[in-house]
């Protein structure tokens, strides 16, 4: 379950300066369309309540659609304008002392609010890559912890949003146009729809106790989630949405994963990456930054533990383009992630690293099963249950 900002460890950059044919976004309804879903849906904005709606370049006009849904329902609106080239200027002359003044400023401003939305952008992928570990480190553990991780995902109604851009239509190896409709397809899916399908998926496994992956390359995996819950991720957290995650008991983990998705963490690109596993700790990585990879899983200690294990079901997302919001909600996908396991499925792991890594199962890139007590539940991405085929994406579109 990927979120939030930069430069947090748990994210990635976020791609996204205003699509040339968004320049007057107001005139397209699926802007209105998106602004209503995550004002009435996602947040569940009620008469009274603040909502801060953080947007990071983005349209102006986007921010004003969210502005009006917001008072449309009676509540009360607070806008933050922020850019990702502002916030680097301010990591790179950061002291302690400046960064604990910005800590408390927005952590005064979202004590006040019962919603909050961040509507990402950002004109350069690689914003952050030229910032000094000890720079972002400490904006990590200021403003990122005592705004985000200490008081907006704890005493908030949140979600968070990437905005698109060229540059994701870039990267994903797509038009600008059909990039667009991608973006809308996929953020704007019935999610209650999906909330009900994904219900099936949680109670089996709620009662599962061995999971096995079989993937691309020698991808061969073995590990419990007894007793750990499933949480369904269903629109209401990330825009987009659509997964189940859980994660496996911290020391149960064996055998071999070979992603097939590249990943950007900090900047920089990742591909090819091969985790080898023996009771639960990456005992070997390798991939196209060997150095860097494992300079990431050396962070701490909790670095080289597994904190998620997730199924992607999203039926728009139905490729790679190194954004992890959409990447980790590939339909026929799943995504296993070394680092700190989230409070609702918590197996114990602590790290300053959560980093979602994404292998897909369908037969485009190679296929591959999952098995739950030795049953098969997937093959080559789609369910094979009765009771789960409402998840496989003729169903769900």
């Amino acid at each position: 379950m990927g979120f939030p900002e930069i430069p947090n460890p748990e994210s990635r950059l976020l791609p996204s300066a205003p699509f040339l044919i968004l320049c007057s976004p107001m005139l397209d309804p699926r802007i209105t369309k998106l602004a209503d879903l995550l004002i009435n849906y996602s947040c569940a904005l009620k008469p009274g309540e603040n909502i801060l709606i953080e947007a990071i370049d983005v349209p102006h006009a986007f921010t004003k659609a969210l502005v009006r849904a917001a008072a449309a329902v009676g509540g009360r609106p607070l806008v933050l304008l922020k850019s990702p080239e502002i916030n680097r200027a301010l990591a790179l002359a950061g002291s302690e002392e400046q960064m604990s003044i910005i800590a408390d400023i927005e952590q005064a401003q979202m004590q006040r609010a019962q919603c909050y939305i961040g509507a990402r952008g950002s004109h350069n992928v690689s914003e952050f890559s030229d910032v000094p570990s000890d720079k972002r480190k400490l904006v990590e553990n200021t403003v990122w912890k005592r705004v985000h991780l200490d008081t907006r995902i704890k005493h908030t109604r949140w979600v968070v949003l990437r905005w698109p851009t060229a540059s994701m239509a870039q990267m994903a190896e797509m038009s600008t146009e059909a990039f667009e409709d991608f973006y809308f397809n996929v953020c704007t899916l019935d999610y209650r729809r999906m909330s009900i399908a994904m219900r099936p998926l949680v109670a089996f496994m709620q009662k599962t106790d061995r999971v096995r992956l079989k993937g691309p390359g020698d991808t061969d995996l073995a590990f419990s989630i007894k007793g750990i819950p499933a949480i369904a991720c269903d629109g209401r957290l990330n825009i987009p949405d659509g997964e189940v995650f859980t994660a496996p008991v911290r020391d149960s983990v064996n055998g071999v994963i070979h992603y097939n998705c590249p990943t950007i963490h900090q900047g920089t690109t990742f591909n090819d990456i091969r985790l080898v596993f023996k009771d639960g700790q990456i005992i070997a990585a390798t991939g196209s930054d060997t150095p860097m990879l494992n300079e990431v899983l050396d962070t701490d200690a909790g670095a080289r533990y597994i904190g998620e294990f997730a199924i992607g079901l999203n039926p728009w997302c139905t490729r790679a383009m190194k954004d992890i919001l959409f990447d980790e909600k590939i339909a026929g996908s799943i995504h296993f992630t070394p680092g700190n396991a989230y409070d609702e499925a918590n197996n114990g792991n602590k790290s300053n690293v959560h980093w979602d890594l994404v292998m897909r199962q369908d037969p485009a890139a190679g296929g591959g099963e999952i098995y739950f007590d030795d049953r098969l539940v997937r093959k080559d991405g789609l369910f094979v249950i009765d009771e789960l085929k409402g998840l496989n994406p003729e169903n769900l579109k």
